[in-house]
């Protein structure tokens, strides 16, 4: 096992065991599972923590991304706009409700979507920007809802990432038109499986959404809605519940964890993370850039540090997207992040000691 994973639940998890065991044991006890008073619960509360007047509990990430272009009727013979430099699941929305994604490349010193080349891929059959606050930072939005007012498109933001963060002081996940976010267990916030939410302020689509992740249906056996089931279950809502209440001490905590990389390997050759100008970071990866990447991660790895690539593979490439007809060099952006970056262990909890062992193994490099 290696000294250091690259994630570790174990600390986070064991300080509030008592509470996520009191919280199953009431779920299990009520005999009610599925759309109850845990997700009510849950919605209201993430929806208040992330100032929007709507959260509606599903079943992952990817699904309250679909089911946010569904509600907004993005569908066939519609464009997206989307980053080049993003896990593939931004693009897999956008293809699965019959659109095209069209990809936007990154700034190369925040990883996010350049907001001064949106403008230029903007056609007529463009509907909707999808931006994605990539690793925990949040996407230059002031610029971009003023592209997206005057051109009067639709924004999803894909707030998978960047629970917390925020661009000029307002949240990102309440920027938007409808929103998707991820509870994947290794987010910052996380289930215990799999689960998401949308965000939003307009009523008539939240109610859209809930009636959508529930077989299209209100009430039982009438169904306004072709829908699907991508229900949250009152389980893992319970769960969410709980955590929620330690998320902003454990963005603070990242953010210290960040700055202890970020003071120990100023000196160092690696490309650290930069923050745009208004924006917040709170690091749901810690990534910097090589191009050394592949000879670091052996090194780490043969000193027991884990380690990933977020992402090895821009979504152009990927042989799922081989029918919207791109190659090597049409994005060279996304491409060069792909070869050169790399993700350094964080998460809640890691001691200073592994910090400092992280850092001088770099450093002897």
């Amino acid at each position: 096992m290696n000294k250091v994973p690259f994630l570790n639940f174990q600390p986070m998890h064991q300080k509030i065991r008592s509470e996520m065991q009191k919280a199953f044991n009431e779920v299990y006890d009520s005999y009610w599972y599925i759309m109850g008073e845990k997700l009510e619960t849950f919605e209201a509360s993430y929806a208040n923590f992330n100032q929007t007047k709507y959260s509606v509990g599903v079943s992952n990430g990817l699904d309250a991304l679909i089911l946010a272009l569904e509600a907004l009727n993005v569908g066939k013979g519609d464009e997206v706009i989307v980053p080049s430099n993003t896990y593939i699941a931004s693009v897999i929305a956008i293809t699965t409700v019959g659109a095209t994604p069209v990809f936007v490349e990154p700034r190369m010193e925040t990883y996010n979507i350049n907001p001064e080349l949106i403008e230029g891929k903007i056609t007529k059959k463009t509907k909707a920007i999808m931006p994605v606050h990539l690793y925990g930072q949040a996407c230059e939005m002031d610029y971009i809802m003023k592209i997206a007012e005057a051109h009067n498109l639709f924004v999803v933001e894909d707030n998978a990432q960047a629970h917390g963060a925020s661009y000029s002081g307002k949240l990102t996940g309440s920027f938007g038109h409808a929103n998707g976010v991820s509870f994947y267990p290794g987010k910052n916030l996380g289930a215990l499986g799999d689960a998401g939410a949308v965000t939003t302020d307009d009523e008539a689509l939240a109610e859209k959404i809930k009636t959508l992740r529930n077989y299209g249906s209100q009430k039982k056996y009438h169904n306004e809605y072709i829908g699907l089931n991508r229900r949250l279950d009152e389980l893992q809502a319970a769960f969410l519940s709980v955590k929620l209440q330690y998320l902003k001490d454990w963005t603070q905590e990242r953010k210290k964890i960040a700055r202890t990389y970020n003071e120990q390997l100023k000196n160092t050759d690696l490309i650290l993370p930069q923050v745009a100008s208004n924006a917040d970071h709170v690091y749901h990866l810690y990534v910097v850039r090589t191009s050394k990447r592949d000879e670091l991660q052996e090194y780490l790895n043969n000193n027991g540090i884990g380690t990933l690539i977020h992402y090895p593979i821009p979504p152009h490439l990927q042989k799922a997207f081989r029918h919207l007809g791109y190659k090597a060099g049409d994005f060279p952006i996304a491409e060069e992040l792909s070869k050169t970056l790399i993700s350094l262990p964080l998460w809640v909890g890691i001691e200073n000691k592994k910090l400092e062992l992280i850092t001088n193994l770099i450093k002897q490099n």
